[in-house]
Parts: structure tokens; C-alpha cells; sequence
């Protein structure tokens, strides 16, 4: 498929999923709503792509927001729909998929551009980086998940001062409430994630999925986590890689997991 709005790059079993509308600092309108939907779809299906990339087109910003020009018109059923609609399509996919998706946070991530950073399962930022929820100065709250997430990786109180506030954090102070796991250089950002990225691919990725879902199911309150952890536990044993990794384990050599 052709992408307007985002670029798609292949490195081994990465792949990069770039944010492109830097003129607009990679604001999330619909249609680049609508393009991460297929590209995350379609990595998430590919069976040569381990796990994913994220970040935004040149030096300034991974996301500087949403673009609130298309937000003018709507009333309060067209705010519920574009919530519900980027929620399903964009932002839990992300955070259910079954690949490690990782956040490489490369300039300002606001609103729903820190919204779309909190769904990925790490997060790397560069040490310029400036993140922050300002949707109440725009007479908004906000509504891609950022009320429920960022309270779950920094804690009711802080997450109160961040949105309430509508303060922008430097990516050290990120670090320091847990919003992002690592901080590093500019020019360190990519090589970081992929770091990252590679050592996961060594794993076994039934395994990864596995854990995936067993660590997402410790924040939902309409399931138990820990029979999540049981079944998802015992799902492993009935695979391929399971085996391999014991029989490698045993034979003292490093297991080569196929996924199956």
C-alpha cells in the first residue's frame, strides 16, 4: 500500500513505521489515523516483521499532537465516534499487538502524539525530547487513552499535575517518573530501539505474545490477571519454541526459535 502520510522501512525484521507530515510536525489527522491502522495491521500479520518502530519524520517532533483543525466542527457524538473509532483502530491495537512495538520518541510528543507513545510497549526518548497532555487548554480532556495510561505508568498524582496543568516535561523528567525507559542522545535514539528490539527478537516470540497479553491483563479490572498468567503460561508448553528452548537449554547452546 501507499502511504501519504507515514514512511514504512524495513530493516532485517524491523520495521519502521515514520511518522511523515513533519511541515505539520507529524500531527495525527484522520487519514494518518487511518494509515497507521493499515500499517500496524499489516505488520502485525507479516510474518518477516519481529516487532515495530515508531517514530516521526525529522528533528523536531514524533507527534506534536492531533490536528485540532479537523476537531472545529464536531459536536459531542462526533467527539465520542473519533475517540472510539482512533481507541479500537489505533491505540489498543497497538498495545495488544502481538509484536513488541517500541516508541522512539525523537522531539515533541504531545497530546495525542504522547498518547500513541503510551500505547507502545517501550518507550526510548532523545534527551531534547518534550512530552505533555495540553488538551485542557484547548477546553478538551484527553481522549486516545491518555487519562488511563499515563495514570498507570506515573501514578494518579502526577498524572493529575501533567494533564491538569497541560505543563510540558523534559524527556529526564520522563525517565524519572517512569513514563520512558531510557533516555539517550539524539543520534543514539534509533540505535537504542533497535538495540532493544534485536535482543527481543532473539526470544521466543510465542513467548513475547504471551507475556504481551499476561502483562496488559495486570491493568484491566474486568479480568484476573493471574489466570491470564495460568493460561497463557500453559499455552507455551504446547508450542514448537518450547521445546527448543529446553532441549538448548539442556544441550548448553542457544536455541533458534521458528515461532510455532
Amino acid at each position: 500500500m501507499a502511504y501519504q502520510n507515514l514512511l514504512i522501512e524495513r530493516k532485517g525484521r524491523i520495521q519502521y513505521i515514520i511518522i511523515n507530515r513533519e511541515a505539520k510536525l507529524n500531527a495525527l489527522n484522520k487519514a494518518t489515523l487511518t494509515e497507521l491502522h493499515e500499517a500496524l495491521s499489516d505488520a502485525f500479520e507479516n510474518i518477516q516483521v519481529g516487532g515495530i518502530i515508531i517514530t516521526g519524520a525529522g528533528p523536531k517532533a514524533f507527534v506534536a499532537g492531533a490536528d485540532i483543525a479537523e476537531f472545529e466542527h464536531l459536536d459531542d457524538n462526533g467527539g465520542r465516534e473519533l475517540s472510539r473509532e482512533a481507541h479500537t483502530k489505533v491505540f489498543d491495537l497497538i498495545e495488544n499487538g502481538s509484536k513488541p512495538v517500541i516508541a522512539a520518541i525523537n522531539g515533541f510528543a504531545l497530546g495525542g502524539g504522547l498518547e500513541l507513545a503510551m500505547a507502545c510497549h517501550i518507550r526510548i526518548a532523545a534527551q531534547t525530547a518534550k512530552m505533555g497532555l495540553p488538551e485542557v487548554t484547548l477546553g478538551l480532556i484527553p481522549g486516545y487513552g491518555g487519562t488511563q495510561r499515563l495514570t498507570k505508568l506515573v501514578g494518579k498524582g502526577k498524572a493529575l499535575e501533567m494533564i491538569l496543568t497541560a505543563d510540558m516535561i523534559t524527556a529526564e523528567e520522563a525517565h524519572q517518573y517512569g513514563l520512558v525507559n531510557h533516555v539517550v542522545n539524539a543520534e543514539a535514539l534509533l540505535p537504542k530501539a533497535e538495540e532493544i528490539l534485536q535482543k527481543i527478537l532473539l526470544r521466543a516470540p510465542l513467548a513475547v505474545a504471551s507475556a504481551i497479553i499476561a502483562i496488559n491483563a495486570s491493568a484491566k479490572n474486568s479480568v484476573n490477571g493471574f489466570e491470564i498468567e495460568i493460561s497463557e503460561f500453559s499455552k507455551c508448553f504446547g508450542t514448537e519454541d518450547f521445546k527448543e528452548g529446553v532441549a538448548a537449554f539442556l544441550q548448553k547452546r542457544k536455541p533458534v526459535f521458528t515461532g510455532k
